[in-house]
């Protein structure tokens, strides 16, 4: 069974940083591929406008590619109009990281509990509590969205110290905000950061789980392929 992993920016570092996680969750009888945006598509996608010209430029070659996979992961944290773009042209499993975020963040959410989001710039804190809004119907359970600052490619350039000092930062506001019991990671470039967010909230005596989008993105296409739906 094969996975398409799809990074609808251009910059092939992020793409890269990408498979030691995925190839780390050693799911057996899964191949994954990777596909890199080529230019004009943007290297960052850091707001609506960026998300629309990166599917523009994407969708027809993967247009091309739908015969050669089983399913399809948009790794951008948002809702990213490629996924229902893609799920108009087949019936294969097409899959949002938002979306698997969030839908795994309510599978392991204690009832009394509320998640949230810690993500790159601030024009997200918007666009991601409407993504919510859209796919949930509400935020009764949901906490909102802190974030650091950085754009999504600026995250591989800023020196680590400034990057660890704003991820915890951004989740300090989020767990001092109350009963928040997951926190999503906010963009695919914060792969591999989940120990940060660990750290504060043992710092602040709160117990959180941390979900990676581009992991339970690879996870639930995995399971819907068996599921043969």
């Amino acid at each position: 069974m094969s996975i398409l992993v799809i990074n609808p920016n251009s910059s092939v570092s992020m793409t890269k940083a990408l498979e030691p996680a995925i190839e780390g969750l050693g799911l057996p009888a899964l191949t994954c591929s990777y596909f890199t945006a080529p230019p004009p598509s943007p290297a960052s996608i850091d707001d609506a406008e960026s998300s629309k010209e990166s599917a523009y430029v994407c969708f027809p070659l993967l247009f091309e590619r739908l015969a050669s996979h089983d399913a399809f992961v948009v790794a951008c944290y948002s809702d990213h109009p490629l996924v229902p773009l893609l799920q108009v042209h087949t019936g294969k499993p097409v899959i949002g990281i938002f979306q698997a975020s969030v839908t795994q963040a309510l599978h392991v959410l204690p009832r009394e509990k509320k998640f949230g989001i810690v993500t790159t710039g601030k024009v997200w804190e918007e666009l991601l509590t409407d993504g919510v809004r859209g796919f949930l119907g509400g935020e009764e359970r949901f906490a909102g969205v802190q974030s650091t600052g950085l754009t999504a490619g600026e995250l591989h350039s800023v020196p680590e110290e400034e990057l660890r000092r704003r991820m915890e930062h951004a989740t300090e506001k989020l767990l001092e905000s109350g009963d928040v019991g997951v926190v999503c990671l906010g963009c695919a470039g914060l792969v591999g950061l989940e120990e940060i967010v660990r750290g504060v909230a043992e710092r602040l005596g709160v117990e959180v789980k941390v979900i990676d989008g581009v992991v339970a993105g690879v996870v639930t296409a995995g399971g819907l392929m068996r599921c043969k739906y």
